[in-house]
């Protein structure tokens, strides 16, 4: 089934616990306005559902359902999150097939040792306390990209800025004017 339209952009940002994703989604929310959804996995998953992530989970069909949802009303889409391969690759390979406007899809490859510190900097002390490094490091999958090379790497030496440039400039975000409302 369809989703979008020419003018719609869907942008996904994959990568292990703390490699950088939800604050690349923020920044491109940022730089852009009003008119670009962030589908946040964690948000879907623990909050609405409080699920677990595993395979055939509720949380799939939801952000398959709420980003084609968001596009079909005109919104540019940015889902993010960890989003295993094994667990989320068959909903995203559909959802970036079906996807009429320009469509990115990115991995955050940020090494296990540059996670651990990344987590560190987090100012949530609670959240700290309750994801520890043995969470982190038994979450964490080396290299999980999609089958079929549809994603562009993106290392820990590209600063959280220059991820961010580089994917409003290779969506064409950069020259597309905010929502109104």
């Amino acid at each position: 089934m369809p989703a979008g339209s020419e003018a719609t952009r869907l942008v996904v940002v994959r990568g292990n616990s703390a490699s950088g994703k939800s604050s690349v989604a923020a920044g491109l929310r940022d730089r852009f306005g009003r008119g670009l959804a962030v589908v946040a996995q964690d948000n879907l998953r623990r909050i609405v559902l409080r699920e677990r992530d595993r395979p055939g989970g509720a949380n799939i069909g939801l952000i398959d359902t709420v980003a084609r949802y968001a596009l079909g009303v005109g919104y540019h889409v940015v889902i993010e999150g960890i989003l295993y391969a094994d667990h989320y690759g068959e909903m995203l390979a559909r959802l970036v097939s079906d996807h009429r406007g320009v469509t990115r899809c990115y991995y955050l490859d940020i090494p296990i040792d540059e996670t651990l510190v990344r987590h560190a900097s987090k100012a949530d002390r609670e959240y700290l306390a309750a994801v520890t490094e043995r969470e982190l490091r038994d979450w964490y999958r080396e290299h999980d990209v999609l089958p079929g090379g549809i994603e562009t790497v993106i290392g820990s030496d590209s600063t959280l800025h220059d991820t961010v440039d580089r994917i409003m400039r290779e969506t064409a975000l950069s020259e597309l004017p905010a929502h109104d409302s």
